[in-house]
C-alpha cells in the first residue's frame, strides 16, 4: 500500500521543525514507518543546491534562477527519495514543497504562479501532498522568534514586507483548497497548537 504524504508549510518562526517531530510520532505510534525530510534537500545533490540557495554569496541570485534552482532540487528529491519511500509504503513527513515555491517566489518575489504551477506539473506529474499543515503566525512573531536561532540564512534576511507577502500567499492558497490544507495558528501556545496538528493528522490516519 502507497504510504501517505504530508507537508508542513509556514514563514520563519513558525515552529516547523519542533511539530514535525511532534507529528511524526503520531504517525509512527499508529504503527507507520515515517521519513522525515527537507526541502530544499532531501538527497545528497538536493543537500548541495540547498547551500546554494541558503548561502550570502558575492554573486547576486536572480529570483527566477532561485526558482530554477528550487525545482531542481526538488526533481531529485522526487525521483530519489519520496517517490520511492511512497512506494515501500511509508509515511513522508516533508518541511516544506512546492506551496513553498508559489509563498516565497510567487507571492514574495512576484514571479506570479503560472510559470511555478506549469513547472510543478513538469516535476511532480501526478504526486501531490495528502495533508498540508500550514503553520501561521503574525510575521513579527515569526520573525523575532526566527532571530533567537542565530545569524539568518539569504532568505532569513528578507524584510517584514517581503514575509507578509509569502504569508498572504499561504493563506490564499490554503483557502483555495480547503480540502488539503489544515490551517493552524502557530501564534498559540504549543501545547493548543500540537491539539490542532493531532485533530488534522488523525482525520488522514483515520482513513489509511
Amino acid at each position: 500500500m502507497r504510504g501517505k504524504f504530508v507537508t508542513v508549510e509556514g514563514i520563519e518562526g513558525v515552529g516547523k521543525s519542533t511539530n514535525i517531530d511532534f507529528l511524526s510520532s503520531i504517525i509512527e505510534a499508529k504503527g507507520f514507518t515515517v521519513l522525515r525530510t527537507r526541502e530544499p534537500g532531501g538527497t545528497p545533490m538536493a543537500e548541495r543546491i540547498r547551500q546554494m540557495l541558503l548561502e550570502h554569496g558575492e554573486e547576486p541570485l536572480p529570483d527566477i534562477a532561485e526558482l530554477l534552482l528550487f525545482f531542481a532540487s526538488r526533481s531529485l528529491h522526487i525521483s530519489n527519495t519520496i517517490r520511492p519511500a511512497l512506494a515501500a509504503g511509508q509515511w513522508v513527513v516533508c518541511d516544506r514543497f512546492t506551496d513553498a515555491s508559489r509563498a516565497y517566489q510567487g507571492h514574495g518575489r512576484g514571479l506570479g504562479l503560472e510559470r511555478i504551477n506549469l513547472m510543478a506539473q513538469w516535476v511532480q506529474e501526478d504526486l501531490q501532498p495528502d495533508l498540508t499543515l500550514l503553520l501561521d503566525a503574525p510575521v513579527e512573531l515569526g520573525m523575532a522568534r526566527a532571530k533567537k536561532r542565530g545569524a539568518a540564512d539569504r532568505l532569513e534576511s528578507e524584510d517584514a514586507g517581503f514575509y507578509q507577502r509569502v504569508r498572504d500567499g499561504y493563506l490564499g492558497l490554503a483557502a483555495a483548497e480547503p480540502e488539503r490544507f489544515a490551517v493552524i495558528d502557530a501564534s498559540r501556545e504549543l501545547e493548543q497548537v500540537q491539539a490542532a496538528i493531532t485533530l488534522a493528522i488523525n482525520r488522514l490516519l483515520s482513513n489509511s
